[in-house]
């Protein structure tokens, strides 16, 4: 079996999914029977309380980590059949990754970070592709730059050209702009949404900050490890209103 794409209206998938950290009086489901697609060529935000399985749900879906119970895809493979070697050759050829933490190597230029996934895949760039994506994320006169010569919010726009430089079927997205001022976060959630609709990528972003998730086209919400809501075309306003009800009830572990 290979990891050739293979494309549907669906990126990504979770079927089920439950996932269960600890045993007897420590156990806790993180996920507990979530069933959730995240439409191809669209941006979706994921929001819930603290501890509400988002990041779980994101993990799982990504290939990051493996559900206890359920399904999770990519487009139609399962990622339960795949090896360890086949997962992570799906990781690379067909997942992009934005971390909040930049996760830059310091070593390389911004040109060099942005195409690592092609080099460690051993696939040669298309380079007016690449152009395109470098003039998209404005680094153009930064390529020959390290990270540390950078601010946040231009490591950032590295991170998110290099999430997209391998056409994957859909990039995930952790807290992109928690470590960034309102500022360099917008750029880069503006940055995010226009790609998507530039390219025909998917995002899938967990986000605490209803601002940021304004800028997606639908919000799933989590509380308590299970679906609870589905926002399309959301504002700050209407998602902040609705993480306002999870507060009235409690909803969420702490």
């Amino acid at each position: 079996m290979t990891t050739t794409t293979l494309r549907t209206a669906t990126a990504a998938r979770v079927v089920d999914a439950v996932k269960v950290y600890g045993v007897g009086d420590t156990e806790v489901r993180a996920l507990d029977g979530v069933s959730v697609d995240f439409p191809a060529g669209r941006f979706t935000a994921i929001m819930g309380p603290s501890g509400s399985g988002k990041s779980t749900l994101m993990h799982c879906a990504a290939g990051l980590d493996t559900l206890t119970s359920g399904s999770a895809l990519i487009g139609d493979t399962d990622l339960s059949t795949l090896d360890d070697r086949r997962l992570t050759l799906l990781r690379r050829e067909r997942v992009g990754f934005v971390f909040q933490a930049f996760n830059l190597l310091p070593t390389l230029t911004v040109a060099e970070n942005i195409t690592l996934p092609l080099d460690l895949a051993g696939t040669a760039p298309d380079r007016a592709r690449l152009d395109t994506l470098i003039d998209t994320v404005g680094l153009r006169d930064r390529l020959h730059h390290r990270p540390a010569q950078l601010s946040g919010g231009q490591q950032q726009r590295v991170a998110v050209a290099r999430a997209f430089a391998g056409t994957p079927d859909v990039v995930f997205a952790d807290e992109p702009t928690g470590n960034l001022d309102s500022r360099s976060g917008e750029e880069v959630l503006r940055l995010l949404g226009d790609t998507v609709r530039r390219t025909g990528r998917t995002v899938v972003m967990v986000t605490h900050d209803p601002v940021a998730a304004a800028h997606a086209d639908e919000v799933v919400f989590l509380a308590d490890g299970r679906l609870v809501d589905r926002m399309p075309s959301p504002t700050a306003e209407r998602v902040l209103d609705r993480m306002k009800a999870f507060d009235g009830r409690g909803g969420g572990r702490s």
